[in-house]
């Protein structure tokens, strides 16, 4: 996508770029785009649209300029998760991985954006595409490594798909309101019943069968799990 982006705007209104970019990032992605209109930002800048516009020439390439922030720390985020868990059981490391992934892109609002919840159509195939790049691709690869080990039965384009739906589908529904869950917390309930099943032997089956404990979320870390 063909933006306007801050290192070509003049060196006098480089720092004033870098305000409205920061500016327009609360604004614009926290609320949602359709509600908030250039005049609010220029409020809030407390400076004249024509300012605003002689860096960025219309609000498309603002928030491109945005985004392009936004997915430069999502993926230096996941470059750290990826890095600390490093040499761990290949489990903590998808779950690393994608409750990282899951938390920002939560924070900046792309999985709404990536579902076609509001906003220009061309910016939202421009989130989808980086979504893609950052986050599905290193989520693809993370799965097939883990088939080439022998640590995986399922194929991992499966693996990938299913996980991409519970990126989506967490960060446009209801559910974690409705559970008093963070979507990082379902997240990785998720996670957790892809790689192990949603019930877990705790004792001798009896028929062949067992009931298990269902796997821990985030919020119960902390907590002692019976065996």
């Amino acid at each position: 996508m063909e933006t306007k982006s801050v290192s070509k705007v003049s060196a006098d209104d480089r720092q004033r770029a870098e305000a409205i970019v920061e500016a327009a990032g609360r604004l614009f992605l926290t609320p949602g785009l359709a509600r908030v209109s250039m005049d609010d930002l220029a409020r809030e800048l407390r400076m004249s649209k024509k300012t605003i516009y002689r860096c960025f020439p219309d609000k498309r390439s603002l928030l491109a300029a945005v985004l392009d922030r936004q997915f430069a720390a999502v993926e230096r985020t996941l470059v750290a998760a990826a890095e600390d868990a490093e040499g761990r059981p290949f489990d903590e490391r998808v779950q690393w991985f994608l409750i990282a992934a899951g938390t920002e892109l939560g924070r900046i609002g792309a999985a709404q954006l990536a579902t076609g919840r509001g906003g220009d159509p061309i910016l939202r195939q421009y989130v989808e595409q980086r979504v893609d790049a950052v986050v599905y691709r290193r989520v693809d690869e993370l799965f097939r490594d883990g088939h080439r080990r022998g640590l995986l039965s399922a194929p991992p384009e499966l693996l990938g798909e299913i996980t991409r739906g519970a990126l989506e589908r967490l960060f446009t529904s209801r559910l974690p309101y409705e559970l008093d869950r963070t979507a990082a917390d379902l997240l990785r309930a998720t996670v957790d019943t892809v790689l192990y099943g949603a019930i877990r032997s705790t004792g001798p089956a009896i028929d062949g069968e067992g009931l298990g404990a269902v796997i821990p979320t985030a919020r119960d870390d902390e907590k002692e799990v019976s065996p």
